[in-house]
């Protein structure tokens, strides 16, 4: 079974694609080689970039508030565990406080570092970090793994409040929704959306075993889905079966 995931507005968009890139830096990281360490500064730089959102901030604690408020109203809930409900909050507190002390843009000390900076220019340069272009790198990458790792430790350590909000804010926007089950039928499922309430993201979660992809469009007002199959060299075509599927809107 694979779970895939459409944003129905740009804020959850950026998000989104933030999580993935932390997600690729903890992957990256713990390792030991150079080259994996140079992707993990590619993904740093990648953050920065997408970070860069000048609302980006502001909307992040706009909706740990707004989830702080929902979860707040089910105390004194006696179908609700008092305990679970405080921890829940606790984290919600801990993510936006961590946020709020973020003095300007997610890595705007990175962009003080010279020396960081100076890779940065030249990492989306075919071949531009080489080591006769950026000698002072290509030592950096000959330094002990454990030396290397606590570079990056320390570089990152600026951007972690951003990962801690966003990864709590995700959270609880995917445990909002409830599963549905669905079909999609000669590969084509469209579904209107209630005027009254509004949806983030848009969850499917389908089997894999077929070679079907489910191509997802979709706003406020509708989403839709289309099932799609891959021919022989690797082309999507629109596919004629009956597709079960589980939908969970998350608001």
């Amino acid at each position: 079974m694979i779970f895939y995931e459409y944003p129905i507005n740009e804020g959850i968009r950026t998000m989104l694609r933030l999580e993935h890139l932390f997600d690729r830096l903890a992957q990256l990281m713990p390792r030991d080689t150079p080259v994996d360490h140079h992707f993990a500064l590619a993904t740093i730089f990648e953050i920065m970039d997408v970070a860069s959102r000048a609302d980006l901030k502001a909307d992040l604690l706009k909706e740990l508030e707004r989830h702080r408020t929902q979860l707040v109203g089910y105390r004194g809930n006696p179908a609700i565990a008092e305990d679970l409900l405080d921890g829940v909050i606790g984290r919600i507190d801990a993510a936006h406080g961590g946020l709020n002390q973020l003095t300007g843009k997610a890595g705007q000390a990175l962009a003080g570092n010279e020396w960081l900076m100076s890779i940065r220019s030249r990492i989306n340069i075919p071949g531009g970090t080489c080591g006769f272009d950026l000698p002072s790198y290509y030592a950096w990458q000959q330094h002990a793994p454990a030396q290397r790792h606590a570079d990056l430790v320390r570089w990152t350590s600026t951007l972690m409040p951003l990962a801690t909000a966003l990864y709590t804010l995700l959270s609880l926007l995917r445990d909002s929704g409830s599963p549905q089950r669905m079909m999609a039928v000669a590969g084509q499922f469209q579904q209107s959306l209630p005027q009254h309430k509004t949806y983030h993201l848009l969850r499917l979660r389908m089997d894999c075993s077929d070679g079907l992809v489910p191509e997802i469009s979709g706003h406020r007002l509708l989403v839709a889905v289309r099932m799609m199959r891959a021919d022989a060299e690797g082309r999507l075509r629109p596919a004629t079966d009956d597709v079960p599927f589980e939908l969970t809107l998350c608001s």
